[in-house]
């Protein structure tokens, strides 16, 4: 007996791109927060204790983002009514696309970073 290959072959499943950018934009992040940034915790830091700081902001901030996307999934609404017209409509829905995860990079980031740099 024959099998199709086309009919027992399962979809494929596609990769979970939006792990690896939101990786990619909370590592930036963490350089960005460590090497541009003014105040003494972090111009008194030594360089080792940087790329920790780095390396542990990344993490915190890839968690924030993946924390504030499943907060995005469950709050989300299905409907939106505005009153400030098409841009306020375009405003909304930029939004509750990238918002909340954002939010939980950067604080995520920055709570990393501060608490190797303290």
């Amino acid at each position: 007996m024959e099998t199709n290959d086309e009919s027992s072959s399962t979809p494929a499943q596609k990769p979970n791109t939006g792990v690896a950018l939101w990786a990619i934009a909370a590592f930036i992040t963490a350089v960005v927060m460590c090497t541009h940034n003014n105040s003494a915790m972090v111009l008194g830091a030594g360089f080792f204790a940087k790329c920790f700081a780095v390396i542990v902001g990344t993490i915190l901030g890839l968690l924030g983002a993946l924390a504030g996307d499943a907060i995005r999934r469950f709050a989300r609404p299905d409907f939106i009514f505005t009153t400030g017209g098409f841009a306020h409509l375009i405003w909304i829905k930029i939004f509750w696309r990238i918002g909340p995860q954002l939010v939980g990079l950067l604080l995520g980031v920055a709570l990393g970073s501060s608490l190797v740099l303290r």
